[in-house]
């Protein structure tokens, strides 16, 4: 069993700085529970208190019903794999990934067919005889995995693993993480600031700013019910076009409005606006870029600044009103740069803010799913 509780966890460090403020978090058992968020947010932090490498200000670590603060790292019966490989460089790849059995004195035969079964898994049978020094950053990688995976510990703890290497090798490590953790049932709690990491990896992420948890959901719910305008900007890429807004009464039927362009409300939508009186109140619209489209009716006339090719779509980059738009459209459509095209919004994809505290005014059906 790996079932941990992090609760109301702080973390002040000596020159007063809070690092984690009220972190909350259940962790099932073989959950791959993603920490996400910008430089400085306290991830990396809060997983080496979970590691027991950092003390815990104030709040309780919970595994399995026992209060882990005071236990040390060592016994904690965790392996982590850090951003830097940390690797002996005076020993082999074999002996790196055997070190922690030798020092248990496992016997050798026993060592020998745990470590080429790893090596076997990670591609790393060629190498055994290798020093780090004659690795790529990609097979580095592959050797620090490999020591924590002979460990066969209840959780494994991944500081942004993959942050030092190329973009393809980055897409190969993903793939080999994520078939490792299908193929030892643990508990993986996974750092990363690469929010396309989060979303091919986790079963639950954490988005995280300035110490505090902003949202805990599937990747999913994040994309589709982002609890607010930072986690609605960090999540999707390209990032979530986001508009200053006004609510306004036309012909007796609300509409959405966006500079001069004005948008009807679904009747969801306008209800809920009514109910929770935005009615001539600012707002602020998230609209993916594929929820907008181009259209001979639409509200909004701009012209193509930027045609971006990526295969089979395309990106287009406007501005209106003073602010940027990004659509994604299918590269079949025919349109280049410098156009002046017509663009709409998918009204029932809409998300709308608070404009003052930036809080989601849910309407959709499944806003229960949001966890704010």
């Amino acid at each position: 069993m790996a079932e941990m509780i992090l609760k109301h966890i702080y973390k002040k460090f000596d020159d007063g700085v809070m690092a984690v403020k009220d972190f909350h978090l259940d962790i099932k058992e073989k959950e791959f529970v993603i920490f996400v968020g910008p430089s400085g947010c306290g991830k990396s932090t809060t997983l080496r208190m979970i590691a027991g490498l950092e003390k815990i200000s104030e709040g309780e670590f919970i595994i399995d019903g026992k209060r882990m603060n005071d236990v040390p790292s060592c016994d904690r019966d965790m392996a982590m794999v850090f951003q830097n490989y940390a690797l002996y460089p005076h020993m082999s790849v074999y002996d790196n990934i055997a070190y922690s059995m030798k020092l248990k004195k496992v016997p050798k035969d026993e060592i020998r067919e745990k470590v080429t079964d790893v090596a076997n898994k990670l591609g790393l049978l060629e190498v055994l005889d290798r020093k780090p020094k004659e690795l790529s950053g990609g097979q580095k990688q592959r050797v620090a995995m490999g020591r924590a995976i002979v460990r066969r510990p209840k959780v494994f703890l991944m500081d942004e693993p993959l942050s030092n290497l190329d973009a393809k090798l980055r897409n190969q490590m993903r793939t080999e993480i994520s078939k490792l953790y299908q193929e030892l049932d643990s508990t993986f709690i996974y750092v990363t600031h690469d929010q396309v990491e989060a979303m091919t990896l986790g079963t639950k992420i954490v988005v995280l700013k300035d110490g505090e948890i902003q949202q805990v959901a599937t990747p999913q719910e994040l994309y589709n019910h982002p609890a607010n305008l930072f986690v609605a900007g960090f999540i999707g890429t390209p990032t979530m076009n986001i508009f200053e807004a006004d609510c306004v009464m036309k012909n007796g039927v609300l509409h959405v409005k966006i500079g001069d362009a004005l948008f009807k409300a679904p009747e969801k939508m306008a209800k809920i606006l009514s109910d929770k009186d935005y009615i001539h109140h600012k707002i602020m619209v998230g609209v993916r870029a594929e929820d907008i489209r181009l259209s001979d009716t639409g509200e909004i006339v701009s012209q193509v600044q930027v045609y971006e090719m990526l295969g089979d779509y395309v990106h287009l980059y406007f501005e209106y009103a003073g602010q940027k738009i990004t659509v994604r459209v299918p590269a079949t459509i025919p349109v280049k740069r410098e156009e002046v095209v017509k663009l709409t919004f998918d009204m029932d994809r809409v998300h709308l803010f608070d404009g003052t505290y930036g809080y989601r005014v849910g309407w959709q059906e499944d806003e229960a799913k949001i966890v704010l």
